[in-house]
Order: structure tokens, then C-alpha cells, then sequence
């Protein structure tokens, strides 16, 4: 039950993702979900686009990973990760270690993607440093975006995102142009002369490069080519540099393949997964990396890598996340986002032609609609609300990254929202 005293108090003391405290966005209270759908307090239904920020990859409320949830509570919520192992988080991380390329051996459990990535960013130092050396310094891409912690911030997009006044209490690293060439365009050699160029300039204070393979998600869901992921790892092959592959948003089979660094057929020395390790139950996120960067990172004077959150291998949470990879083992997820790619062809591409949009792009199971101009945010989201579909959208964007699990029907319902909310000038900005 969802009152109006309870509408009133999240109004005035609840401060959500992205919002004003002053002047907050409108919030929808959701009382239950079930499959791909959300039940909002008033009885309707919304059909899910977004899997609860492209986590939630089996829907809600299903019930092999209730069942691991509650059978894990029956043994115990919670113990230390320090000096304490247990069977669930051996579990998953045996999974993990099976799933992800050979080279990736050793794995650190942690709460949420971006301190896997702070994770990340913290073994690279550290490598340098059981190498002798100090290196502080990371290349990345322009239109990235990695989270919303103080080192991944500092790898965001630098001038468009949202995490750009916080220049000057961040550390400054190297960015080079965004990809230009699409995931479907024909290769152009020139798109990776900019990087070259850094990586060969600064490759001595480089403690490695940091990117989204394949696809950059929040920091415009843009889609580049397999060859340029290519060279970047030839690059730091050829300089003896890290690879961080941030596959948070992408992992789990949201861009057709498990992981999208297959799209490239390259290995990581360091991958973050997250969002979708537990099918949206809840937060857990991972880091893997090789035998040498652990080996080395031990050699190091610390003698152990310098981190460990309190609720580090959460059993709740392996659990959940072991239910969850075994359900992709099943290789039904194949066959989902198959169909949702041809769906989201057939039906979403054809917007390119709304006076409105910009540019119309679709990779597995992510379906994304470019305006000319920024979103009105909140005109938008009611309307999405009354036409019974849950799309957040975002600056020049709007898209879409269904449950896997979403029937023909209901992502065409989706699809329909969206030509209909492209026929409003009131939906945008002026």
C-alpha cells in the first residue's frame, strides 16, 4: 500500500538518482513486479524497458532465483568475507572463472559496478607498483561513462557528462575521440589514429586503458566497430599496457554475445561485470583478472591487494547470482535476444524517418532512438506512464533494454510508445 502521506514524504525527504531535492522529478510508486512487468500502487501495469537499468535479464519475481534467495536465508544472510569463505561465493566465482576467456583466474567479489571498476583502477596501480614503478595516469574514450565514484568518475566522458563539475577534484587522465565507426559500418583505419597516437605518447605513465567494449552505454549508447576493440588490445600488447574491459552493461548476453568483447574475439587483463550477475535481485558485482596481475599485484610491498568491502561476497547475493548464470548456461537467453534484435529491426528502425530523430541504432537486446533535442524529462515520462510502458529516457535519447524474457506483444507496445511520444513537440526541450 502506497498512501498519499507516503507520496508526500518521498517528495520532501527522499533524494532520488539525478534528481533536485528542490524541484525533484515525479516518481511513480511500483508495489510489485512480476516478469516484465511493473504494478504501480494505483493497479496499472507498465511493460519494463529498461530491466531496472538492464539488470533485471530474467524479469521479476522469478522463481528459481526466489528460491535460491530463500533457501540461502535459511542458512545465513551474511558472514565476513575476511578469513571466511563459503560455499556460495565458491560457487559463483567457479562460474565466473568458466564463463569469462581462460586468462581471467582470479576474481574479487564486490557491492556495485563502480567499485568494481574503482577495483579495477586500484589493481592497475597496484600492478605498477609490484613492478617497481609508479603509474597513475589512464587512457580512455570520450563518451564514456563508468560510474558514479570518485575514480570512475574520473574516466567519465570529461566535457558531456553528467560527472563534469567535478573537474579539478578529480585526477586528470587521457581521453581520446569517441569511435566514429559503427558497429555495422564498413572499418575505416583512420578511427584509431587519435589513440594510437596517445598511447604512444604517454605509454610510459600509463597504468592501463579503460573502456566499454563495443558499446558505450550511459554516455550516449553508442555503438562502435569490433576492429577498433582490436587495436586497442594490439596496442597494449605492443606497450606492455592493461586492458580494463568495463563490461557491466554489457555483459550476460545484452549485446548477443555473452560478453562483448567476443564481438572482437579479445581478452582482458581486468573485466568488471555487474547489473546483471544476479539478474536484478540484487547488488554484487565482480572483477576478474589474471594470474600475473595478482601475482604481481601480491609481490608488491603491501604484500595483499589494499581493498575489502564490508559485505564483500554477500552469500545472499552469490546465491542469487549462481541461480542466475546457471540460467544463462541454459542458453535460452540466446534465442530471447535473438529475436528481440530482429523485433527491434523491424519495428524501431523505421523511427529514422521521424522528423524528431537524429539516428535510430540497434545491437542484441538494446534498441536506442537519437533526437535532435534533449528530452523533457518529466512531459515524457508521464506520458510513457500513460500509455502503460516504463521508459527512463535520457539528454538526446531514449531507448530501450527489455528482460530478455519479454514477450513479441509487449515490446512492440514499447516500440509504439516511443513513435507516439516522437509526435509531440511538447516531449522535448526548446
Amino acid at each position: 500500500m502506497f498512501t498519499p502521506e507516503d507520496a508526500r514524504f518521498d517528495r520532501q525527504h527522499i533524494w532520488h538518482p539525478y534528481t533536485s531535492m528542490q524541484d525533484p522529478l515525479p516518481c511513480y510508486p511500483v508495489v510489485a513486479a512480476h516478469g516484465f512487468q511493473l504494478q504501480l500502487a494505483d493497479g496499472r501495469e507498465l511493460v519494463d524497458g529498461m530491466s531496472s537499468w538492464w539488470a533485471a535479464i530474467h524479469g521479476y519475481n522469478h522463481p528459481r532465483l526466489n528460491r535460491a534467495l530463500t533457501q540461502q536465508m535459511a542458512q545465513m544472510s551474511h558472514v565476513m568475507f575476511g578469513g571466511i569463505t563459503h560455499p556460495a561465493a565458491v560457487a559463483l566465482c567457479r562460474q565466473l572463472v568458466t564463463m569469462t576467456p581462460a586468462a581471467l583466474e582470479c576474481v574479487f567479489l564486490a557491492d556495485s559496478g563502480s567499485v568494481a571498476v574503482e577495483v579495477s583502477m586500484k589493481m592497475a596501480l597496484q600492478y605498477w607498483l609490484g613492478r617497481g614503478e609508479t603509474r597513475q595516469q589512464f587512457l580512455t574514450l570520450k563518451r564514456g561513462y563508468h560510474g558514479d565514484t570518485f575514480a570512475a568518475m574520473s574516466v567519465c566522458d570529461p566535457e558531456n557528462s553528467m560527472h563534469s563539475l567535478w573537474r579539478g577534484y578529480l585526477p586528470e587522465h587521457h581521453f581520446a575521440e569517441a569511435p566514429a565507426c559503427g558497429f555495422d559500418d564498413e572499418w575505416q583505419s583512420q578511427d584509431f589514429d587519435v589513440f594510437a597516437r596517445l598511447i604512444e605518447q604517454h605509454q610510459q605513465q600509463l597504468a592501463a586503458v579503460i573502456l566499454e567494449p563495443i558499446v558505450q552505454g550511459a554516455g550516449g549508447m553508442r555503438f562502435y566497430h569490433p576492429r577498433y576493440l582490436q587495436q586497442v588490445r594490439e596496442a597494449c600488447d605492443r606497450y606492455g599496457l592493461l586492458l580494463i574491459a568495463d563490461e557491466i552493461a554489457t555483459g550476460f548476453g545484452r549485446t548477443g554475445r555473452l560478453f562483448a568483447c567476443e564481438h572482437a574475439d579479445i581478452t582482458p587483463d581486468i573485466l568488471c561485470v555487474g547489473k546483471a550477475l544476479t539478474g536484478g535481485m540484487m547488488t554484487l558485482a565482480a572483477t576478474l583478472t589474471t594470474r600475473e596481475v595478482a601475482d604481481t599485484i601480491s609481490r608488491s610491498a603491501a604484500g595483499c591487494f589494499m581493498h575489502g568491502p564490508t559485505f564483500m561476497g554477500n552469500p545472499l547475493a552469490c546465491a542469487v547470482a549462481v541461480e542466475s548464470l546457471t540460467l544463462l548456461a541454459e542458453g535460452e537467453w540466446q534465442r530471447q535476444v535473438a529475436a528481440i534484435e530482429r523485433q527491434l529491426r523491424a519495428e524501431l528502425l523505421p523511427l529514422r524517418s521521424a522528423p524528431q530523430v537524429a539516428d535510430v541504432r540497434v545491437l542484441g537486446a538494446i534498441g536506442v532512438v537519437e533526437t535532435h533535442r534533449a528530452v523533457n524529462m518529466a512531459a515524457l515520462q508521464q506520458f510513457f506512464v500513460e500509455q502503460g510502458v516504463w521508459i527512463r529516457p535520457f539528454g538526446r535519447l531514449i531507448y530501450l533494454m527489455p528482460p530478455y524474457i519479454i514477450t513479441p506483444q509487449a515490446l512492440s507496445k514499447l516500440v509504439q510508445a516511443i513513435g507516439a511520444a516522437l509526435e509531440h513537440s511538447s516531449h522535448f526541450a526548446d
